[in-house]
């Protein structure tokens, strides 16, 4: 099982900036996208059905034009869910769950707290809200593959100016330690599993040409529960792909 990960930052404006054309020869069969900023009804869903994929789930955000994810599938879901039942995130549609025989998958989108502090609080609870939600999930779905943008750069290995953002949101001392924590707890950094020594970045600003000078941030993730540790082949970021701030992220999952 091939999945992608793709904080898109509005799924019409990527599919202008040539989404469905860089998909056109790649063989995934699970697209998860994040910041969808709009409704299904608003997307001409044809364009994926072309290259093989079904929409699975929708998930909007009560704002219009703000956040909101969607997975598109070439294999059929036994499952769908939406949300952790928390009023307050799930009318941001971050949450979006799909099972797939032993395998359950969470496309995410984790809030940011770039904003100022009400966010910041907000993201901080969601952390730990999250946590708990998914240490339930286990118990009954272990085999977990949680993708998505987690707004945070866990190691200085994951941000391009370590020092100088110590006290940026994205990279505070405590959402890295929630992410030691959470990587503690039987999730595995599929990318840093496999790839321990190698610096990828998944977002870049788009001020100071930080893209072109690489100057980015590894903020979008596909953690894999340690039951499936051993079924990971690969897990790669996608650069060459500009339709968004952000780059995708790719893992490749042995299915029994």
């Amino acid at each position: 099982m091939e999945i992608l990960t793709y904080n898109v930052n509005g799924i019409r404006a990527a599919i202008k900036n040539g989404l469905i054309d860089w998909l056109r020869d790649k063989n995934f069969d699970l697209l998860c996208f994040q910041e969808v900023k709009a409704t299904a009804d608003q997307v001409d869903l044809t364009l994926f059905e072309g290259l093989g994929y079904q929409l699975v789930g929708w998930y909007a955000a009560e704002k219009k034009g703000y956040s909101g994810v969607a997975i598109f599938s070439k294999i059929p879901a036994d499952f769908i869910a939406m949300g952790m039942q928390i009023p307050v995130f799930d009318s941001e549609g971050r949450i979006l769950r799909a099972d797939f025989g032993d395998i359950t998958v969470l496309n995410c989108y984790f809030p940011s707290g770039t904003t100022g502090d009400v966010r910041q609080t907000l993201k901080m609870q969601f952390l730990d809200d999250f946590f708990i939600w998914v240490e339930a999930l286990k118990k009954e779905r272990p085999n977990l593959i949680i993708c998505g943008d987690y707004n945070i750069a866990h190691t200085e290995m994951d941000i391009h100016n370590p020092k100088g953002n110590q006290k940026s949101s994205g990279f505070l001392p405590e959402e890295r330690a929630w992410m030691t924590r959470w990587f503690e707890s039987g999730q595995l950094d599929s990318f840093r599993y496999l790839n321990p020594d190698l610096t990828e970045y998944s977002w870049w600003t788009y001020r100071a040409g930080a893209r072109a000078n690489n100057k980015g941030w590894r903020i979008d993730y596909i953690s894999v529960s340690e039951p499936l540790k051993d079924r990971i082949r690969g897990s790669r970021q996608f650069n060459d792909a500009v339709h968004s701030d952000h780059c995708p992220v790719w893992v490749d999952i042995e299915v029994l």
